[in-house]
Order: C-alpha cells, then structure tokens, then sequence
C-alpha cells in the first residue's frame, strides 16, 4: 500500500494534478453574474404560464428556452458542486451551493405549470402541433416521455407545492454528506510496529488492503467505533431519507417508492428483483470465494477486516499515476483510436482532481460538465485506484461523447447505462493486464482483484440493494428506521451473502450509516446490473472487434436518446433477462476455479 503519513492542504496539492473548474467559469465573480440572470430566465419562463397548448409555435418556444435555462443551471451546478467537493470544510463553497440549489429550486417552482400543461393537450392536438412545426421533432422523445407521467402528475397548485417542497427534500442527503465527510473524524490507527496512521474516508481502504493485521482491525474499528457513537443520528437521517422517499412517491400517486423511482427512469421493477433472485442462487460461489480467502491467508477465524487485502502480497507494489495513465490508455485500445484520443484529451486537460487532500470529498467519480467532464479521485497508488481511474473515465467519455452527439435534453443518460461505460472499461483493463503476465505469482494476483471485483460490484452492490429494497418496505409499512432495526437487517443480510467461513463482526452491522448510496434512491443495484452487463460487452468486443466496437460507441453516444433497456440491447446485452448476471456469476466461478489451481500448483 502506499504509506500515507499526512494529508496535505488543498494548496499543497499540484495545479496539474488538479482539475480546471476554469473551464466552466473563471472566476465565482463570473459565476455568481451567470447565476443571477437565473431570475431573468425565470420571469420568462414563468410568462408561458396558460399558454403551452396556444400553437405549436408557442410551445416550441418554450422547450428552446427551457433546453436552454436548463443548459445554463447545469454548468451553474457542476461549478459550485465541484469547488465544493475539493474541500467540504469551506464555507464559501457551501453557502454558494446552497445558493444554488435555492435558485433551482425557485426555478421548478415557476416552471411547474409545464407539465400539468403538456398532459392537458390531447393527442389530436399534438399531432396537430408536429404537423405544422417540424421543429417539434427535436423535443418528441422529451414530450413523449413526459406525457407517460399522466397518471403521476397533480393540479398546477400541488405541482408548485411539490416543487417548493424539492430543498427540503435533499436535507438528508445533504446532512449525511456534511455528517459523513466534514464533521467526522476518527482516531489514528496503529499497525503492529505501533506506528499510528491517520484515518479519513480517504484513507480507509489503503488501511484495509495493508498486509498488516494489527492495522487492519485498528482501522476497521477506528471507523465504525465512531460511528457507533452516533448510531442514533445516522438512522434518524437514513429514516428522514426514506420517509421523504414515500412521501414524495405517495404525493404522485405511486404504489411506493420503489416503483416510483424506477418508473422514472424506465427500468422494469422485474429488472432488480431478478438480479436480487439471480444472485440468491450463486450464493454458494460468494461462500466458496470467502472460505478461499480464508485458506490462503492461513486465518483460524476470517473477519471483515480481513476482506480487503490481497491475497498474494508479493504482487503488490505502488503505481504512480503517469504510469496508470499510460497502462489505462493501453489496455483501451480495443476501443480505437477514436476513443483513445479523446481520453488523452482528458489526461493532458486536467479533467481530474487526482490527489486526497484535507477535506476532500472522499470517493470518486465523474461528473458530465458540457465544457468537458470532471472526475474525483483519491488516488493512492494502488492496483485498485488504476482500476478506479479506468472507471471514472468510462463514465467521462460516455459523457462527452452523448454531450457531442445528442441535443441537450437527449444527453444526460439515466444511471441505468452509466455503470456500463465504467465497468466495461475494467473488464478490458484486466482482461489487458491478464494478457501480459507470464508470471504466476502476478497472474494470482490479478485474478485476486478479479474476484475481489466481483464480490464487492456484483455481491456487495445487490446486498446494497436488498437492504435499500428491505428497509424501504418497512417504512412503506409505516415502521421506524431505529439503529437497532437497520442493524440487525444489516447483519442478517452479511450473514447471508458471506456465509458460514466469516466472523459477522458486531462492528459491521454499522456499516450501512457509512453508505452514500442510501441516499440516492434505488441508485445502487445499477452497479451490479451494469457490471453484468459491462462483462458481456467488453467479451463481445474482444471477441468481435469492429462491429461490436461500432456497436458500443453508438450505445455511449446514446444519451437518453432510447430507454435505457433498448440502448443496451443496441450494444447486445438484454438485460430484462436474468443471463447476464448468471454469465458474469459462470466466470466468478470460473476465476475461483482457476485461483485455487494457481494457488495450490
């Protein structure tokens, strides 16, 4: 692991090595005027109240503008979320994205008429509409997909309500994030030399992957002994959560919000309870994988703190970035030049915020700026922050390359496909790594990571997402998410994923007020999903070559352009059907086969 023995300042951290907010504005000064003209663009918008169904003229003109007002708040947006995130104790960063969030909100306030507007106009009507104005064409998939809401959509009055209603809605995610990542701090960990090592959300997982068993366990307890201490605060923002969730999903006329929030995105509900089904019946291969790693670490008793560190430690070594730079841009090539160019681009134009610095939001990812995409790392030299980079990035350009291809309201592709773009760029990145190695020792460890990849994307991620299913179903049911219920559920779900060769440390059933993803509302199964469906393609491009590659390239300019399902089904992978997952699960097993092979020969 690399050693970490202080997190540096903001301004201690290279300006290559950060990422050029500049580019979207060049100054806050800059960016408080642009938002200012947000109340200008609100008067106007708010003028077309009464009058969407006049002409198709009339309407026409008001989606240009809301395309475009809607354009400006996302640039406004990405701009202070991302000054925000290079240091979440900064306060000028926070009072502006709060500034922010209130002027968006305003502005769905004053638009909420659109919809109840747009329902009104009868199908004859509409037709009508694109008949005499073909520049309507552009906006058809945006006024079809709204028209599908009918059923979900209130009187003008309660839509303004609703809206209105939108800021106080995000307070518990917002709280939890300030919680998780600005207020916390957890005691130094010692390793078995009695040396004391900081720990931050940051610094976590490098501890976890130490060879160092004392370190480990410090680690592991150092961060959820401090949660503990707030177990009671920790579920009262995960309950608030939920129960904004239900109350938002009841409001519209939703069965719960489950349903509510995957109709939203198009995705069947059959989709995530057959990749929870699908996964129950390779149980057995995750117990195989856990009782492995308790044989080849040699332990009486495996633990949790135990899960993280590579099995064969003699493989491990520190990768600066360049040279993770340089093996992702390799290992891609089967992707062409095409693509290759445009991730240099991200490279050498500081699209990245690289480096962990005090404050930072812990984590990663990439955010789709029209100017260009922005990705978050904590890079910290490891073979899984390569992995990480690969990651971001595949989420980078299938942002650039929808933001090229597509109008903007077609662009933003829903979560359903982003994990696709990422993942697909990890299987070619092992898949290249693989093909490299003679040695065995090497090999071992990279199928390790393999494996480790699945148990914590596939496995890991749909237990996520049984819990999140699990838990909003209590609340559905009028029950209280007390620390004492979300523990036990926690521990139930970890004895059943892990199996019978793990100690189900009292430490883990706190793991769940540490997850982000609780906040973002039936987000997380779309990691296991997309990995399933990433393994497939990235297969079938290897072994296909240009059409396949044709293929996914048009699926990554795809935008929203489609559903979700028949965007991914244009690229070759049908995910309505529980064969993805089973397939990616078959080489889970195959890994494991191979793993024990290399281990014992």
């Amino acid at each position: 692991m690399e050693e970490i023995t202080k997190i540096r300042s903001r301004e201690e951290i290279p300006v290559e090595d950060t990422w050029a907010t500049e580019d979207m504005y060049p100054s806050d000064e800059a960016w408080e005027a642009e938002l200012a003209t947000l109340e200008d663009d609100k008067a106007l918008l708010s003028g077309f109240a009464g009058h969407l169904s006049d002409s198709a003229e009339k309407l026409l003109d008001y989606l240009i503008n809301m395309e475009r007002v809607d354009s400006k708040a996302d640039l406004l947006g990405n701009y202070c979320m991302r000054k925000a995130d290079q240091d979440t104790r900064e306060a000028k960063y926070q009072a502006m994205s709060g500034k922010f969030m209130s002027a968006v909100v305003s502005l769905g306030a004053a638009v909420s008429f659109e919809t109840p507007e747009i329902l009104a106009i009868s199908d004859e009507t509409l037709a009508e509409f694109y008949a005499v104005c073909p520049g309507l064409e552009r906006y058809r998939r945006y006024l079809t997909n709204l028209r599908r809401k009918k059923d979900h959509v209130l009187s003008p009055s309660e839509e303004k309500l609703l809206a209105a209603a939108g800021e106080i809605s995000q307070a518990p995610s917002n709280t939890f994030g300030m919680f998780s990542n600005a207020d916390l701090t957890f005691p130094d960990a010692l390793d078995s030399q009695g040396k004391a090592h900081p720990i931050s959300q940051g610094t976590y997982i490098a501890c976890q992957e130490s060879p160092d068993r004392v370190l480990r366990k410090n680690s592991f307890e150092s961060l959820y002994h401090t949660y503990a201490r707030f177990k009671n605060t920790a579920a009262s923002l995960l309950d608030s959560q939920n129960k904004q969730l239900k109350f938002f999903a009841e409001a519209r006329n939703y069965p719960n919000a489950f349903e509510a929030s995957l109709f939203r995105t198009q995705v069947p509900t059959s989709v995530y309870r057959n990749l929870i089904d699908t996964v129950h019946k390779n149980l057995d291969k995750m117990h195989r994988y856990v009782a492995l790693r308790k044989k080849l670490l040699g332990l009486e008793e495996l633990h949790f703190y135990d899960i993280y560190t590579p099995l064969v430690q003699e493989a491990d070594k520190k990768i600066p970035f360049a040279e993770a730079k340089r093996t992702v841009y390799d290992a891609l090539a089967p992707l062409g030049e095409d693509y290759r160019k445009i991730l240099k681009e991200g490279f050498d134009n500081r699209w990245i915020d690289v480096y962990q610095n005090v404050g930072k939001r812990s984590g990663a990812y990439s955010a789709g700026a029209s100017v260009h995409p922005y990705v978050l790392l904590n890079y910290s030299g490891t073979l899984d922050s390569q992995f990480t980079l690969a990651h971001e990035m595949g989420h980078a350009l299938h942002s650039y390359l929808s933001n090229k291809t597509q109008n903007p309201i077609d662009a933003n592709y829903v979560i359903f496909v982003a994990e696709v773009a990422s993942t697909c760029n990890e299987a070619l990145l092992m898949e290249y790594l693989l093909g490299k190695t003679t040695d065995k020792k090497e090999r071992a460890y990279l199928i390790n990571h393999f494996l480790d990849q699945f148990r914590g994307t596939l496995y890991r991620q749909t237990m996520f997402a049984e819990f999140e299913l699990n838990i909003g179903q209590m609340v559905a049911e009028g029950k209280t998410l007390t620390a004492e219920v979300l523990c036990q559920e926690y521990r139930r779900l970890n004895e059943l994923y892990y199996g019978p060769d793990i100690v189900v440390d009292e430490e883990i059933a706190m793991e769940w007020a540490r997850i982000p993803h609780f906040y973002y509302n039936y987000y997380v199964f779309q990691y296991a999903t997309g990995y399933s469906a990433a393994i497939a393609l990235s297969k079938r491009i290897l072994k296909e070559g240009e059409p396949a590659v044709k293929d996914y390239l048009n699926f990554l300019s795809g935008g929203c352009s489609k559903t979700p399902i028949d965007l991914l089904k244009g690229a070759g992978v049908d995910m309505t059907s529980p064969e993805p997952v089973d397939q990616a699960l078959s080489l889970f097993g195959q890994l494991l086969d191979e793993m024990e092979a290399l281990m014992e020969g």
